[in-house]
This record gives C-alpha cells, structure tokens and sequence, in this order.
C-alpha cells in the first residue's frame, strides 16, 4: 500500500510512502533514539537519520537494497524536510500497531 505525506505545511508538496519503507524503518529501528528528550523534529533530526541510515549502509555485509530505497524514495528525497519527517513518523506510529501483529505471525 501507499501512503501520500505531506511534506510541506501548506500541503503544496508530497511524498509517497510505502508499506516497504515503513517495514525498513521498523526493521533497522531508524526511529528509535532518534528524537531527544524535547520531542523536537528539526533539521538536525533529519540529519541524525540520514547519518544513521549512511552508517548501516556502510556496515552491511549483505543486501541493502531495502535500506537504499528507503533514502531514495523517502529521505532524500527532494521534498523532505523536517516537517516531512515529523509527518512521516507520525504516519509510521500510526501504521506499526497493525503491523507488528503481522510481525508475530511471520516468527510463529
């Protein structure tokens, strides 16, 4: 499935989010740490992210493609920012409920 995030305040700007680029983040647990203790999303969140995902990437030893689609699709993209990224983990904590069910099942 897909998801439209609105990437700018006045909704002039998107990004499409997939069910795989949302899987990737709980995967890696990209959002876990990532925001201190104020609740803040700023640039320097975005930057954090970016260095992380750059910093796996780098330490992979087998395929990343899930990784690397996650930065080209989403990430780098050229409308993200941190409003984006703001609305992307709210998307994220939104979407992970019923998909860590899905989780369960797989392991059992």
């Amino acid at each position: 499935m897909m998801y439209t995030l609105q990437a700018n305040p006045s909704g002039t700007r998107s990004i499409e989010v997939s069910d795989e680029n949302l899987a990737t983040i709980r995967k890696y647990g990209l959002f876990q740490h990532l925001i201190d203790s104020n609740g803040i999303v700023d640039e320097t969140v975005l930057d954090k992210l970016k260095l992380n995902i750059r910093s796996l990437i780098a330490a992979q030893v087998e395929d990343s493609k899930d990784l690397l689609d996650l930065c080209i699709d989403v990430v780098y993209h050229n409308h993200m920012k941190a409003f984006g990224l703001q609305r992307l983990i709210r998307l994220y904590l939104e979407w992970l409920p019923a998909h860590q069910e899905e989780e369960t099942e797989e392991e059992g």
